[in-house]
């Protein structure tokens, strides 16, 4: 039988840039043709697509590390490195992607829009950047910076419309199977449904909705008994429940009992969700030797102010009047839940007490150092918040006392990687 995986843990690595390349042209009668280094090309991204294709995580259960092509490294000529090869990783639709360290929401995969997960780093520049009138012969480029590397928890949150709800071997599946045309595995014993079932219902023309079959929850579900705390998620975003109750009293249950046992599991969970309109289906009426268990759950259902209606799944009855009550009730709702991304990029935590090697080429003055591409490959230099806070990162890591020390001047040229910057006490 096939798993049902709703949570993967994944590490992606964007590609690092290729480095630059000195290079001068050589050309017959061509006399002093000067620097033509090319740039080294550009990491590629780890980006996420939805795919329709998929219906769970099973994809990431043994592979759990993904990295995107590197760029190539730039030639003379003037010719550039070639880009390295973005990485597309295809997830479920209503995948919903967090920080693995925070737990905070990076993106929720529910439309069709890519995602970027991982940015690639920059090429480095090649020598052909670095003349000047005064620096004709520039002997040096830059190495690329590396990709962002993230870990993340992948977490299947199901696109349904209306969730069933309730314990197991009620007649959930079975009443998916006659209203709609998904085909569960059905059979009279407890925890047949392993993982959730899907199911179109078309109502009438132009009306029409999706229906999720969760697995049964039972008592103690929101703590992690049975399989309903594995499941309890993928009616997150459900934007109606129905209730269903076996009112037979085969079993020898008390329906208005088990209608609040598992309420009080959906409350434990999420009280947002246990807050979610509800319809009450009293399922197996048709077998029901003795009726007080049915009109007590009706009596109790109706004084909470749901809607109470006496089903048989198996027999068809009823289906019909419950399936064209929830699509009333859908229009009144609002769209299924997207959940909007909370996440908030922070600073990188990178140890500059490293040594970083400084060049001096005339008026120029060569910053290098792993600790320095580390930082600049997190560093977002269209915003003016992150360069004030590189800034003080470079200031409380001694750089600038170590350039002032060996005799940089106001106007001299500093070169980090792909950055320039004239320097001002």
């Amino acid at each position: 039988m096939p798993q049902f995986i709703d949570t993967a843990k994944i590490t992606v690595k964007a590609g690092n840039g290729g480095n630059g390349v000195v290079s001068f042209h050589r050309e017959k009668y061509v006399a002093a043709g000067g620097p033509d280094g090319g740039d080294g090309g550009r990491g590629g991204d780890v980006v996420l697509q939805v795919s329709d294709h998929m219906s769970t995580l099973m994809d990431f259960r043994y592979k759990r590390k993904y990295v995107a092509g590197n760029g190539m490294d730039g030639q003379g000529k003037r010719c550039s490195g070639k880009d390295g090869e973005d990485l597309v990783i295809r997830v479920p639709r209503g995948t919903v992607v967090r920080d693995a360290e925070t737990g905070e929401i990076i993106c929720d995969m529910s439309s069709d829009e890519p995602f970027v997960l991982a940015r690639g780093g920059n090429g480095g520049w090649g020598n052909k950047h670095f003349a000047t009138p005064t620096r004709q012969v520039p002997r040096f480029a830059k190495a690329g910076l590396p990709g962002q590397s993230r870990e993340v928890v992948l977490e299947l949150k199901l696109l349904a419309d209306v969730g069933l709800v309730g314990f197991p071997n009620v007649g959930k599946s079975t009443l998916l199977s006659v209203v709609s045309k998904a085909r569960p595995k059905i059979a009279n014993y407890h925890f047949t449904t392993l993982f959730p079932n899907l199911g179109v219902v078309y109502v009438e023309e132009g009306v029409s909705f999706v229906l999720a079959d969760i697995p049964g929850i039972i008592e103690g579900a929101s703590e992690g008994a049975g399989l309903g705390h594995d499941f309890l998620r993928h009616i997150d975003r459900c934007r109606l429940l129905i209730h269903v109750v076996d009112v037979s009293g085969c079993e020898g249950r008390d329906p208005v009992a088990d209608f609040e046992a598992i309420n009080q599991e959906l409350r434990q969970y999420s009280p947002q969700l246990a807050g979610r309109p509800m319809l009450v289906a009293g399922n197996k009426a048709d077998i029901a030797a003795d009726r007080t268990g049915l009109e007590a759950l009706k009596a109790h259902v109706e004084a909470l102010g749901l809607p109470f209606f006496e089903i048989s799944a198996a027999a068809q009855q009823g289906t019909r009047e419950l399936m064209f009550a929830a699509a009333r009730a859908l229009e009144e709702l609002p769209p299924i839940t997207v959940y909007e991304p909370t996440y908030v990029e922070r600073p990188p935590q990178v140890d500059l007490s490293e040594p970083m090697t400084i060049t001096r080429e005339e008026d120029t003055w060569i910053v290098e150092g792993p600790a320095l591409q580390r930082l600049m490959a997190n560093v977002n230099f269209g915003d003016y918040e992150s360069r004030n806070w590189f800034d003080k990162m470079l200031r409380q890591s001694g750089l600038f006392d170590r350039l002032e020390e060996m005799g940089i001047q106001d106007g001299d040229t500093v070169s980090l990687y792909n950055l320039e910057f004239e320097y001002r006490r």
